[in-house]
């Protein structure tokens, strides 16, 4: 079962509740994914660690259910 840019999403706000986020459906048939999130949780951490932050609210959904996520993520200005 394919996850929905919706899902996605509000997966992402839950371990990042005040996160700006942004996710939209590349192919349009619910396999590639991108998506941007700003955050001041991310403050103070590197590219690699933003995405990882993200990557554990996907919950292993990423490779099985979700085909691929392209990310952009930063720290407010």
């Amino acid at each position: 079962m394919a996850l929905t840019a919706p899902e996605i999403k509000e997966m992402i706000l839950e371990i990042l509740p005040e996160a700006e986020v942004q996710v939209q459906d590349m192919r349009g048939d619910g396999s590639q994914f991108a998506a941007h999130v700003v955050s001041k949780e991310f403050i103070g951490k590197n590219r690699v660690q933003q995405h990882q932050m993200v990557y554990k609210a996907m919950k292993g959904k990423v490779g099985a259910e979700l085909h691929a996520l392209s990310l952009q993520t930063s720290a407010p200005e």
